[in-house]
């Protein structure tokens, strides 16, 4: 199925897209998303399917991090993300929820 140029999967409950115009969306450089993927509730977004592929244990973390947090989720990871600017440590690779995600994430590659 497609959607925007997009190819659109069902893979573990989320709906997963990749490719097309969703995918040159996400690497805009007015987005500044140097990642391969993104997850908002169960819906994760790819820049291509390879992308996917590879980033498809960690982004499945984050889906369930949305289901734990519900609502707060997305307030909790960017506070996370203050908090480790604050400290003088990385806001991507020290945030709690990526912590998590790349060890969970190593774990199934």
């Amino acid at each position: 199925m497609l959607c925007f140029g997009a190819r659109v999967q069902r893979v573990r409950g989320c709906a997963e897209f990749s490719g097309g115009l969703i995918g040159s969306f996400i690497t805009l450089p007015a987005i500044a998303c140097p990642y391969r993927a993104v997850t908002l509730g169960h819906v994760i977004l790819g820049t291509t399917e390879t992308a996917l592929d590879a980033a498809r244990e960690h982004e499945q973390v984050h889906v369930r991090q949305y289901e734990r947090w519900g609502p707060f989720f997305l307030a909790a990871y960017l506070i996370s993300s203050l908090w480790q600017l604050l400290c003088g440590r990385h806001c991507y690779r020290d945030n709690y929820f990526e912590r998590e995600a790349f060890r969970a994430g190593s774990r199934g590659a």
